[in-house]
């Protein structure tokens, strides 16, 4: 079963009512929660004062601020400083050695993103690949643009405790595109 959240223009009003939507699921409970968001980059900063004043509760109860956990997903102030492709080596080098701890998975999204393991040994760059899509006019098919992070080799386990809350982004496509990153 899945909870469909009704398109919403930005991601705070998304979330809002994602959250009021499971608020009232039995159970306040619900699985695969799937959520439309029109400008995803609409009001996704500090400066909106939603997001500021849920941050600021974050803080006050000892939680990790909500930049923090959004560069779980995607390094942005990283991104703006080197581009793409040169922030993905960035990443990789200087960010994931200081947060990996023995080999285990180091709770950056973005790593699974960018380096998803293959049999062969050689990490497919997701998100990059994407972008090389996008670029090119002659893919129309609408499932060119997903992302995997669950990974059943590491992460099914006999842990008592949970794993990560996202485990795949669809990502489409609504008039034209237009792709920021250089190469």
């Amino acid at each position: 079963m899945y909870l469909p959240i009704p398109p919403q223009p930005d991601c705070v009003a998304g979330w809002r009512e994602a959250v009021r939507l499971v608020d009232l699921a039995t159970g306040h409970q619900a699985q695969n929660v799937v959520i439309s968001v029109a400008e995803p980059t609409a009001r996704a900063t500090l400066a909106d004062p939603v997001v500021a004043e849920v941050d600021a509760f974050l803080s006050g109860h000892g939680k990790k601020p909500i930049e923090t956990v959004a560069n779980t997903i995607f390094p942005a102030a990283l991104y703006r400083r080197y581009g793409a492709p040169q922030f993905f080596d960035r990443f990789r080098d200087n960010v994931l050695p200081k947060v990996r701890r023995s080999g285990a998975w180091s709770g950056y999204y973005f790593e699974r993103m960018m380096e998803l393991p293959r049999a062969d040994g050689q990490p497919i760059n997701q998100i990059w690949g994407i972008v090389e899509r996008l670029r090119n006019p002659n893919v129309r098919a609408l499932n060119k643009f997903e992302l995997l992070i669950f990974d059943p080799a590491r992460d099914v386990n006999d842990s008592p405790y949970g794993g990560q809350c996202l485990s795949f982004a669809s990502l489409k496509l609504i008039g034209k595109a237009t792709i920021v990153a250089s190469a």
